[in-house]
């Protein structure tokens, strides 16, 4: 490669912008789970349904874990972000993930990662609520 076309690589990675938020929450919670014993097996999981953050397994149950991350608490902690029409998305698009795995006879449950990253700081503020919500809705297909 010649001396200029590595000034210009050199220029773009250093002007090229920085990962998403959300993007870097998803990554700190995947490796917080990994070291809770999780196994992650699947990052940003789209069905028809939507996207789910991170889908592991935790002794034997497909863990659906929704990451939220947040600058501050000032417009409410993370965690809050998870409301009922978002519940409800997740839990169509996890049904969709289990049909499509063929995994509707295992247990699954839903997880909130909440984090709050705020801009100066080098590490975040991790909160991992496990059994964050039951999915919403008539009957429970998940156990």
């Amino acid at each position: 490669m010649r001396v200029e076309a590595w000034v210009r690589l050199w220029a773009w990675l250093r002007h090229r912008p920085p990962p998403r938020l959300g993007a870097r929450g998803e990554a700190v919670a995947a490796r917080y789970l990994r070291r809770q014993g999780y196994a992650i097996v699947a990052r940003q999981a789209r069905t028809g349904f939507g996207e789910l953050d991170l889908v592991a397994v935790d002794r034997g149950v497909v863990v659906f874990v929704e990451v939220k991350t947040r600058r501050s608490d000032q417009a409410g902690h993370p965690a809050e972000a998870v409301d009922l029409r978002k519940q409800r998305r997740l839990a169509r698009a996890a049904l969709a993930f289990l049909r499509q795995h063929r995994l509707l006879e295992h247990p699954a449950r839903f997880d909130v990662v909440a984090i709050t990253w705020p801009a100066r700081a080098r590490r975040p503020v991790i909160e991992h609520i496990p059994h964050a919500f039951e999915p919403p809705g008539r009957g429970q297909f998940l156990g």
